[in-house]
Protein backbone atom coordinates (compact mmCIF):
# COMPACT_ATOMS: atom_id res chain seq x y z
CA UNK A 1 0.00 0.00 0.00
CA UNK A 2 1.45 3.35 -1.02
CA UNK A 3 2.19 6.05 1.56
CA UNK A 4 1.10 9.66 1.79
CA UNK A 5 4.30 11.74 1.95
CA UNK A 6 5.11 15.41 2.47
CA UNK A 7 8.78 16.24 1.85
CA UNK A 8 10.25 19.69 2.37
CA UNK A 9 13.08 20.59 -0.01
CA UNK A 10 14.95 23.50 1.58
CA UNK A 11 17.20 23.97 -1.48
CA UNK A 12 20.13 26.39 -0.84
CA UNK A 13 18.53 28.04 2.16
CA UNK A 14 19.17 28.10 5.93
CA UNK A 15 22.54 28.24 7.64
CA UNK A 16 22.97 26.07 10.73
CA UNK A 17 21.29 28.45 13.16
CA UNK A 18 18.35 28.98 10.81
CA UNK A 19 18.01 25.24 10.21
CA UNK A 20 17.95 24.51 13.93
CA UNK A 21 15.38 27.25 14.51
CA UNK A 22 13.12 25.94 11.73
CA UNK A 23 13.36 22.37 13.01
CA UNK A 24 12.54 23.55 16.51
CA UNK A 25 9.34 25.20 15.29
CA UNK A 26 8.36 22.17 13.20
CA UNK A 27 8.85 19.86 16.18
CA UNK A 28 6.68 22.07 18.37
CA UNK A 29 3.82 22.27 15.87
CA UNK A 30 3.82 18.77 14.36
CA UNK A 31 1.52 16.20 15.89
CA UNK A 32 3.26 13.09 17.24
CA UNK A 33 1.70 10.77 14.67
CA UNK A 34 0.94 12.73 11.48
CA UNK A 35 -1.27 11.19 8.79
CA UNK A 36 1.58 11.50 6.26
CA UNK A 37 5.23 10.46 6.27
CA UNK A 38 7.16 13.70 6.81
CA UNK A 39 10.61 14.45 5.35
CA UNK A 40 12.93 17.46 5.25
CA UNK A 41 15.91 17.93 2.93
CA UNK A 42 18.48 20.42 4.27
CA UNK A 43 21.77 21.35 2.61
CA UNK A 44 24.69 18.93 3.00
CA UNK A 45 26.27 20.99 5.80
CA UNK A 46 23.12 20.76 7.90
CA UNK A 47 22.25 17.09 7.38
CA UNK A 48 23.90 15.70 10.52
CA UNK A 49 22.76 18.38 12.99
CA UNK A 50 19.21 18.21 11.61
CA UNK A 51 19.29 14.41 11.81
CA UNK A 52 20.38 14.66 15.46
CA UNK A 53 17.69 17.24 16.23
CA UNK A 54 15.00 15.01 14.73
CA UNK A 55 15.89 11.82 16.57
CA UNK A 56 12.86 10.33 18.33
CA UNK A 57 10.51 12.17 15.96
CA UNK A 58 8.65 10.78 12.92
CA UNK A 59 10.47 13.18 10.56
CA UNK A 60 12.89 11.65 8.04
CA UNK A 61 15.96 13.57 6.86
CA UNK A 62 16.76 13.43 3.12
CA UNK A 63 19.63 14.75 1.02
CA UNK A 64 19.05 17.00 -1.98
CA UNK A 65 21.52 15.20 -4.25
CA UNK A 66 24.38 12.69 -4.32
CA UNK A 67 27.12 11.43 -6.61
CA UNK A 68 26.82 8.45 -8.89
CA UNK A 69 30.33 7.47 -7.78
CA UNK A 70 31.03 5.42 -4.66
CA UNK A 71 34.31 7.19 -3.84
CA UNK A 72 37.40 8.64 -5.46
CA UNK A 73 38.91 11.82 -6.87
CA UNK A 74 35.64 13.72 -7.36
CA UNK A 75 36.26 16.99 -5.52
CA UNK A 76 33.15 18.47 -3.95
CA UNK A 77 30.98 15.41 -4.45
CA UNK A 78 29.07 13.50 -1.75
CA UNK A 79 28.66 9.72 -1.87
CA UNK A 80 25.86 7.47 -0.72
CA UNK A 81 28.08 6.00 1.98
CA UNK A 82 28.86 9.48 3.30
CA UNK A 83 25.14 10.23 3.55
CA UNK A 84 24.41 6.95 5.28
CA UNK A 85 27.25 7.53 7.75
CA UNK A 86 25.39 10.58 9.12
CA UNK A 87 22.03 8.80 9.25
CA UNK A 88 20.61 9.87 5.89
CA UNK A 89 19.07 7.08 3.81
CA UNK A 90 16.81 9.07 1.47
CA UNK A 91 17.93 11.26 -1.43
CA UNK A 92 16.22 13.55 -3.94
CA UNK A 93 17.47 12.93 -7.48
CA UNK A 94 16.62 14.61 -10.78
CA UNK A 95 15.20 17.84 -9.38
CA UNK A 96 14.39 20.26 -12.19
CA UNK A 97 16.99 22.72 -10.91
CA UNK A 98 19.70 20.04 -11.08
CA UNK A 99 18.60 19.24 -14.63
CA UNK A 100 18.46 22.90 -15.71
CA UNK A 101 21.41 24.52 -13.91
CA UNK A 102 23.81 21.59 -13.64
CA UNK A 103 22.86 19.85 -16.89
CA UNK A 104 22.00 16.51 -15.29
CA UNK A 105 20.78 14.17 -18.01
CA UNK A 106 18.51 11.16 -17.89
CA UNK A 107 21.60 9.01 -18.48
CA UNK A 108 23.47 10.51 -15.52
CA UNK A 109 20.40 10.21 -13.31
CA UNK A 110 20.06 6.54 -14.22
CA UNK A 111 23.57 6.04 -12.85
CA UNK A 112 22.78 7.98 -9.67
CA UNK A 113 19.58 6.00 -9.10
CA UNK A 114 21.43 2.72 -9.68
CA UNK A 115 24.07 3.66 -7.10
CA UNK A 116 21.46 4.74 -4.57
CA UNK A 117 19.48 1.52 -4.97
CA UNK A 118 22.62 -0.60 -4.68
CA UNK A 119 23.33 1.23 -1.41
CA UNK A 120 19.78 0.47 -0.24
CA UNK A 121 18.74 4.12 -0.15
CA UNK A 122 15.28 5.50 -0.85
CA UNK A 123 15.10 7.74 -3.91
CA UNK A 124 12.69 10.62 -4.45
CA UNK A 125 12.94 10.84 -8.24
CA UNK A 126 11.80 14.11 -9.82
CA UNK A 127 10.47 14.51 -13.35
CA UNK A 128 8.37 16.99 -15.26
CA UNK A 129 7.98 19.23 -18.27
CA UNK A 130 8.95 22.84 -18.95
CA UNK A 131 6.50 25.51 -20.07
CA UNK A 132 7.16 25.23 -23.81
CA UNK A 133 6.76 21.45 -23.60
CA UNK A 134 3.41 21.87 -21.87
CA UNK A 135 2.27 24.48 -24.39
CA UNK A 136 3.20 22.25 -27.32
CA UNK A 137 1.36 19.35 -25.66
CA UNK A 138 4.50 17.22 -25.36
CA UNK A 139 4.25 16.84 -21.58
CA UNK A 140 3.24 13.17 -21.71
CA UNK A 141 6.10 12.42 -24.09
CA UNK A 142 8.67 14.28 -21.95
CA UNK A 143 7.59 12.62 -18.73
CA UNK A 144 7.62 9.16 -20.31
CA UNK A 145 11.12 9.67 -21.68
CA UNK A 146 12.47 10.85 -18.32
CA UNK A 147 11.06 7.83 -16.52
CA UNK A 148 11.97 5.33 -19.23
CA UNK A 149 15.59 6.44 -19.53
CA UNK A 150 16.28 6.74 -15.80
CA UNK A 151 14.04 4.23 -14.03
CA UNK A 152 12.40 1.63 -16.22
CA UNK A 153 15.58 -0.44 -16.47
CA UNK A 154 15.45 -1.09 -12.71
CA UNK A 155 14.37 -4.53 -11.49
CA UNK A 156 10.92 -4.78 -9.99
CA UNK A 157 12.46 -5.37 -6.55
CA UNK A 158 14.09 -1.91 -6.61
CA UNK A 159 10.78 -0.08 -6.80
CA UNK A 160 10.07 -0.51 -3.11
CA UNK A 161 12.74 2.19 -2.66
CA UNK A 162 11.39 4.58 -5.33
CA UNK A 163 9.18 7.59 -4.65
CA UNK A 164 8.23 9.76 -7.63
CA UNK A 165 7.75 13.53 -7.62
CA UNK A 166 6.07 15.23 -10.58
CA UNK A 167 7.35 18.78 -11.09
CA UNK A 168 5.64 20.92 -13.69
CA UNK A 169 8.71 23.13 -14.09
CA UNK A 170 6.57 26.08 -15.13
CA UNK A 171 4.92 25.98 -11.68
CA UNK A 172 8.07 26.03 -9.52
CA UNK A 173 8.89 29.31 -7.85
CA UNK A 174 6.60 31.17 -10.25
CA UNK A 175 3.47 31.28 -8.14
CA UNK A 176 1.75 29.31 -10.89
CA UNK A 177 0.24 25.99 -9.94
CA UNK A 178 -1.01 23.15 -12.07
CA UNK A 179 -4.67 22.66 -11.38
CA UNK A 180 -5.58 19.62 -9.28
CA UNK A 181 -7.02 18.15 -12.48
CA UNK A 182 -3.74 18.68 -14.37
CA UNK A 183 -1.80 17.09 -11.53
CA UNK A 184 -4.15 14.12 -11.42
CA UNK A 185 -3.94 13.70 -15.21
CA UNK A 186 -0.14 13.35 -15.14
CA UNK A 187 -0.08 11.23 -11.99
CA UNK A 188 -2.62 8.82 -13.47
CA UNK A 189 -0.64 8.68 -16.71
CA UNK A 190 2.56 7.89 -14.80
CA UNK A 191 0.87 5.15 -12.81
CA UNK A 192 -0.34 3.62 -16.07
CA UNK A 193 3.20 3.80 -17.50
CA UNK A 194 4.59 1.99 -14.45
CA UNK A 195 1.88 -0.64 -14.72
CA UNK A 196 2.69 -1.19 -18.40
CA UNK A 197 6.48 -1.25 -18.01
CA UNK A 198 7.03 -2.69 -14.53
CA UNK A 199 3.76 -4.19 -13.31
CA UNK A 200 0.39 -3.28 -11.86
CA UNK A 201 1.35 -4.15 -8.28
CA UNK A 202 4.35 -1.81 -8.40
CA UNK A 203 2.20 0.91 -9.96
CA UNK A 204 -0.37 0.65 -7.20
CA UNK A 205 2.24 0.74 -4.45
CA UNK A 206 4.44 3.59 -5.74
CA UNK A 207 3.85 6.98 -4.11
CA UNK A 208 3.71 9.86 -6.59
CA UNK A 209 4.12 13.33 -5.12
CA UNK A 210 3.18 16.66 -6.66
CA UNK A 211 5.97 19.24 -6.67
CA UNK A 212 4.67 22.50 -8.06
CA UNK A 213 4.06 25.40 -5.64
CA UNK A 214 2.00 23.53 -3.05
CA UNK A 215 0.73 25.90 -0.37
CA UNK A 216 -1.55 25.58 2.66
CA UNK A 217 -4.48 26.99 0.68
CA UNK A 218 -4.28 24.46 -2.19
CA UNK A 219 -2.75 21.36 -0.59
CA UNK A 220 -5.99 19.74 0.54
CA UNK A 221 -7.59 19.97 -2.91
CA UNK A 222 -4.48 18.64 -4.68
CA UNK A 223 -3.90 15.81 -2.19
CA UNK A 224 -7.54 14.73 -2.51
CA UNK A 225 -6.93 13.53 -6.07
CA UNK A 226 -6.84 9.75 -6.41
CA UNK A 227 -3.32 9.42 -7.78
CA UNK A 228 -1.65 12.25 -5.82
CA UNK A 229 0.05 10.86 -2.73
CA UNK A 230 1.48 14.04 -1.25
CA UNK A 231 3.90 16.78 -2.15
CA UNK A 232 7.52 17.78 -2.59
CA UNK A 233 7.38 21.24 -1.03
CA UNK A 234 9.78 24.08 -1.83
CA UNK A 235 9.22 27.60 -0.51
CA UNK A 236 6.41 26.68 1.87
CA UNK A 237 8.70 24.21 3.66
CA UNK A 238 10.82 27.13 4.91
CA UNK A 239 7.98 28.34 7.16
CA UNK A 240 7.11 25.88 9.90
CA UNK A 241 3.48 26.95 10.18
CA UNK A 242 2.90 26.56 6.43
CA UNK A 243 4.76 23.26 6.21
CA UNK A 244 2.89 21.73 9.13
CA UNK A 245 -0.43 22.94 7.72
CA UNK A 246 0.39 21.18 4.45
CA UNK A 247 1.29 17.99 6.36
CA UNK A 248 -2.07 18.24 8.10
CA UNK A 249 -3.93 18.52 4.78
CA UNK A 250 -4.48 14.73 4.71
Amino acid sequence: MRKNIVAGNWKMNNDLAEAEELIGHIKMQLVKEPEATVMVAPSFTNLYPVFQALKNTPVIVAAQNMSEHEKGAYTGEISADMLKSVGVETVILGHSERRAYFKETNELLAKKVKTAIEKEMTVIFCFGEELEERKSERHFEVVERQLKESLFNLPKSAWKNIILAYEPVWAIGTGETASPEQAQEIHKHVRELISKNIGSEVAENTSILYGGSVKPDNAKEIFAKEDVDGGLIGGASLKAVDFVEIVNSF
